[in-house]
């Protein structure tokens, strides 16, 4: 898994989000800024973004996630 392959998995489900994501060897940082995330607390963006990666994770192909998830009006 690289960092290509999680943008474009990020981005069928969140398809108005601005999305970057960094890393390799299976470990990732995510920024990712939307509308998905507006109204939602730190741990409802997490819960959001793993859902969409849960598969990999489980899987092995991804280790460890960092992320960094803002609604549209945070800076």
């Amino acid at each position: 898994m690289d960092c290509d392959q999680i943008a474009r998995l990020l981005r069928a489900d969140l398809p108005d989000c601005e999305i970057a994501v960094s890393g390799g060897e299976g470990k990732f940082t995510i920024a990712a800024t939307g509308p998905a995330f507006a109204g939602l607390n730190a741990v409802k963006r997490q819960q959001r973004v793993y859902a969409i990666l849960n598969s990999h994770i489980v899987s092995g192909a991804i280790h460890a996630v960092s992320m960094n998830l803002k609604a549209p009006d945070e800076s």
